[in-house]
């Protein structure tokens, strides 16, 4: 498949990442008396990347997330010379579902991006008020375990045909854990999208949101050939 519609894959995708999961935690989350809540959000987030896991995955692999291309490439699952494209795809992608996810929510009286607009933050911005460290080793520690579980549900002896499935539902219960904590990332496109439209403190603290999904992904592309190695 040429790189540019694999490319143009990843940013169909991740529009429907950003849009389907920060769109439920901006419209639906808190809404009067029918609020899904943290758990209706992390299901979102799942969601999406299933549901384009099955759509887009045999065009692009379904990255959707920076951190996920460069995980794949340090554990030799996607070739280096194709990261850029896809960041870029990605981060576009992320711009365009937050851009339209804008023009709903502000069709609304009363909106107001000083409520955060499902930004990523640490310390005050925080939900529930965690420190930066912990933010940091929250964003490490999840962003690892999701790439264990992406390489491990696509490697060749994995049952096939269900990769989409662990995925997605793993992608939710990272969520349910990293909500409280910096209203989860793990994916830097994720995190820019919704900080372009806030700029202030979420663009000040977006560093963090790019520096530990990369970091945790590329240790997991590191340990999990080391664990799965058969000889």
């Amino acid at each position: 498949m040429p790189l540019g519609k694999r490319a143009a894959a990843e940013f169909l995708g991740t529009f429907w990442l950003v849009f389907g999961g920060c769109g439920a935690a901006v419209l639906d989350a808190a809404f009067p008396n029918l609020g899904i809540g943290f758990l209706g959000v992390a299901f979102a987030f799942g969601l999406t990347v299933l549901t384009m896991a099955f759509a887009i995955g045999h065009i692009s692999g379904c990255h959707l997330n920076p951190a996920v291309s460069v995980g794949l490439v340090v554990g030799k699952r996607f070739p280096v010379s194709d990261l850029l494209a896809y960041v870029v795809a990605q981060v576009l992608g992320g711009l365009a579902g937050a851009g339209v996810l804008y023009v709903i929510a502000s069709g609304k009286t009363g909106f107001d991006l000083a409520g955060g607009f499902a930004s990523n933050g640490y310390a005050d911005h925080s939900p529930g008020g965690y420190s930066m460290v912990a933010c940091l080793v929250a964003e490490v520690v999840l962003t690892f375990m999701f790439l264990m579980i992406i390489q491990g549900a696509t490697d060749r002896r994995a049952p096939q045909g269900f990769a989409p499935i662990a995925i997605g539902l793993g992608l939710t219960l990272i969520h349910l854990i990293g909500i409280p904590v910096t209203n989860l990332s793990v994916n830097p496109a994720r995190s820019t999208g919704p900080a372009i439209f806030v700029g202030g403190w979420a663009l000040e603290q977006l560093w963090l949101f790019w520096v530990a999904p990369i970091v945790g992904a590329a240790i997991a592309g590191v340990v999990y050939p080391l664990v799965a190695r058969e000889s």
